[in-house]
């Protein structure tokens, strides 16, 4: 993908946790992009060139993720929960010289983003959600379809070691899997980006820190919402995207979710599948400069 991000700079940041990876790129307010699962940095390749020609863009691998460090978790699996994952970025951008920026999240990514605006609410100027509700809502309103269409809570949380043994010996039918079935065009995911998205789980311990998330998410994440729920709320302008056809339209009306916790909302579907940026390039950049500008 050097060719795609051949504007951007390549970066490794330390925070006080662990260090991160990513990549910067054109000039103007900043953004910061952040990914999901089974992805890296790169599933922006298509948005993050056109968001540059405005914004300065930061696109990074989130903690565990791609070139991301993978420090040592714990019985709790803080190291691994949100909130920590949500202080990297913080760091990063800081570090970067951007004290106040913009954040878009797909995904595991958007969990992230969304902990941020609460977690950090001077750091975050303008929020964008995609394809997700928040954990508190996914898991309280969980049921047969969450279990069997949101598999990956539950297998990748299960006890260690055993999503990690089995993933390592088929880890390419993993992201293969995601891809295909949780997109409608697998055809939206370039050889060497789905490459690249594959073998990130042949490291061992990238994939243990993927585990040990969602193990997070099932406690600590879910803990975290549930204690902000009646409390804090997102203060920023925020953007919720979700697929047309997906879970998430399904299951729920995401703008009724999404104004229990964010006073500033606006937002739809998006004809695609769960990938929004790498399925739906032009619509979601046209519903990003709607709220970024």
């Amino acid at each position: 993908m050097s060719q795609v991000f051949r504007d951007f700079d390549e970066f490794d940041i330390a925070t006080s946790g662990t260090v991160i990876h990513g990549r910067r790129g054109g000039s103007g307010p900043p953004v910061l992009l952040l990914h999901g699962i089974p992805e890296t940095h790169l599933m922006w390749h298509r948005v993050a060139p056109r968001l540059a020609e405005r914004f300065t863009v930061v696109a990074t691998d989130l903690r565990g993720f791609g070139a991301s460090g993978t420090p040592p978790s714990a019985p709790d699996h803080a190291p691994y929960a949100m909130r920590a994952i949500a202080r990297d970025q913080v760091e990063v951008m800081h570090a970067l010289g951007h004290e106040r920026f913009a954040v878009v999240g797909h995904d595991r990514g958007a969990r992230c983003a969304y902990r941020m605006a609460l977690d950090h609410p001077a750091a975050v100027r303008r929020l964008a959600v995609l394809d997700i509700v928040p954990t508190r809502d996914a898991f309280a309103r969980a049921d047969k379809d969450f279990a069997l269409g949101y598999w990956a809570w539950s297998f990748l949380a299960a006890p260690e070691p055993v999503p990690e043994r089995l993933i390592a010996a088929a880890p390419s039918v993993l992201v293969d899997h995601m891809l295909d079935t949780w997109s409608h065009a697998p055809d939206a995911f370039p050889p060497e980006v789905r490459a690249a998205y594959a073998a990130q789980f042949t490291d061992p311990a990238t994939v243990h820190a993927i585990c040990e998330e969602y193990r997070a998410a099932a406690t600590l994440d879910h803990e975290h919402d549930e204690a902000d729920r009646h409390g804090r709320r997102i203060a920023c302008p925020t953007l919720a995207l979700w697929s047309a056809s997906g879970p998430v339209a399904q299951w729920y009306e995401p703008l009724e979710v999404w104004r229990a916790w964010a006073d500033d909302l606006r937002g739809g579907p998006i004809d695609a599948g769960h990938f929004l940026p790498e399925e739906a390039p032009d619509e979601t950049v046209r519903h990003l400069l709607d709220l970024l500008l």
